[in-house]
């Protein structure tokens, strides 16, 4: 497989090539496209396995090692901030350098480490509580700096085969991975009794899912050659140099064009031409010049926002199954396990949908969204079933055809910082609507009329956006903030 000149991510681009060595010029990527996607959804799996398992008993950690309701809430709240605000740093920081891998495996890395740590913090003393809170929040961290840069691998390497069924694929995976590792938590603990050993068992999905990483980072050091691979295919008869011809309904096809028509990665760097300083694996973005995201970029953002705040967080949900006395405490993390298979099932569906229909099938989140209040909080066991099964498939399409949408409206190498924007749109957006949510929780008629102004809203936002993607599709150099 061909790698990037000079970009330091490419090392040991070709198995079997000496370090350093570069490949024969035209060298295809070593693997599938789809082979890429599947091995991200596999590494999501097994790592989320280890980091959903550790979230789910992490409350119950704390209380044994001294904390209180306050301190509890505190340190999973900070926890959920940190992985949502540092993406604002983490995304635009890994468009600028260019090393996604580093900022992926990093990320997966702190989660690899923290989450079975937490195995030793009761047996350190009075040491143990701020030990734990600092591992909870430490793996929290390494979702931040992961998020951005393995969105991006996942979104290059998707473009060939579609982005949306790329992303579905890799959120059924995903959420396979958040309803295993429950589970397993739930085994291990029943056959021991105590806590530790279901974190401490959890270091072998971590341990699996970075090595599966560091491999698939080794065959295929640079994903942009799956961007460029539908352009060079459709010019191979073409002489090296010959113009690619404009295709406006592609929102990306400058970039095409221009990695198509370069025949000599070497001869990019141009000091006349501004789009080629620097790095020749950022030829085709300036990283001094800031971010240059589309205005369609932030009304999606702005719509997805006004959305989310309807959407009422499983946190409340549980909370309410357990006040009333819907069902068992036991049946909870049954019912959260059956939200994530409709997560990952919307996921697949609506990334199917989004490849062959377009955008406009993110029209049913509002849809979705505003039947979940009336139903997650009513007193009745099935309507709260039925609400939390929508609840999963609006979460499960928000976090991949949603992915899939950004990555189509803003060009390669500005999409760690589209998301990173997206992720503060994301987590303020939830911080309202969990405020929301809990403020009316005793006035579920205000709240299911509040949030049906919220979604109409979002609705409209989300129809500016599409008929602006159209106009942005026509005019290329159209407006950018």
């Amino acid at each position: 497989m061909m790698s990037t000149p000079g970009s330091t991510d490419n090392a040991g681009a070709a198995a079997g090539a000496a370090p350093g060595a570069e490949p024969a010029a035209g060298a295809g990527p070593a693997w599938s496209a789809w082979r890429v996607v599947v091995n991200l959804g596999i590494v999501s799996l097994v790592i989320d396995l280890a980091s959903k398992g550790g979230h789910s008993l992490t409350g119950a950690l704390l209380g044994q090692l001294g904390a209180s309701a306050l301190i509890v809430g505190v340190v999973t709240g900070l926890g959920e901030a940190v992985a949502l605000a540092l993406r604002l740093v983490s995304g635009p920081w890994s468009d600028k350098s260019g090393r996604y891998w580093r900022f992926a495996i990093a990320g997966y890395a702190l989660t690899a480490v923290c989450i079975p740590l937490l195995a030793v913090t009761p047996f350190v003393g009075g040491a143990g509580l701020l030990l734990a809170s600092a591992l909870i929040l430490g793996d929290r961290t390494g979702k931040a700096i992961r998020s951005p840069a393995k969105t991006v691998l996942l979104a290059n390497a998707a473009s060939a085969v579609g982005r949306g069924r790329g992303f579905g694929v890799h959120k059924l995976l995903d959420q396979l991975g958040s309803l295993l590792g429950p589970l397993l938590a739930w085994a291990v603990i029943t056959v021991t009794t105590v806590l530790w050993p279901a974190f401490a068992v959890l270091a072998i999905p971590g341990a699996a899912g970075l090595g599966i990483l560091l491999w698939t980072r080794r065959r295929v050091p640079d994903t942009n050659v799956y961007e460029s691979s539908e352009s060079n295919e459709s010019n191979e008869s073409n002489e090296s140099n010959e113009s690619v011809a404009p295709n406006p309904d592609r929102p990306d096809w400058p970039d095409r064009a221009n990695r198509a028509n370069r025949a000599n990665p070497e001869d990019l760097a141009d000091p006349d031409d501004p789009d080629d300083a620097g790095h020749p694996d950022q030829a085709h973005r300036d990283p001094a010049a800031g971010p240059r995201l589309p205005l369609s970029f932030y009304l999606l953002a702005a719509a997805v926002g006004v959305s989310t705040v309807g959407l009422v967080g499983f946190g409340v949900i549980s909370f309410h199954l357990t006040d009333v006395a819907i069902v068992p405490l036991a049946t909870v993390p049954l019912i959260y396990a059956a939200a994530m298979g409709a997560a990952a099932l919307a996921a697949l569906v609506s990334g199917y949908a989004y490849d062959a229909a377009g955008a406009r099938v993110l029209l049913v989140l509002p849809l979705l969204v505003v039947l979940v209040p009336g139903l997650t909080l009513s007193v009745q066991a099935g309507a709260v079933l039925a609400g939390a099964l929508i609840w999963g498939a609006a979460t499960g399409i928000q976090e991949s055809t949603v992915q899939a949408l950004i990555a189509d409206l803003v060009p390669n190498g500005h999409r760690g910082t589209a998301y990173g924007v997206f992720a503060a749109f994301a987590g303020a957006s939830a911080l309202i609507g969990g405020v929301l949510a809990g403020a009316l929780y005793d006035q579920v008629p205000w709240l299911v009329m509040i949030v049906g102004i919220l979604q109409t809203c979002a609705l409209v936002l989300f129809l500016l956006t599409f008929r602006l993607q159209n106009r942005e599709r026509r005019q290329p150099a159209g407006p950018q903030v």
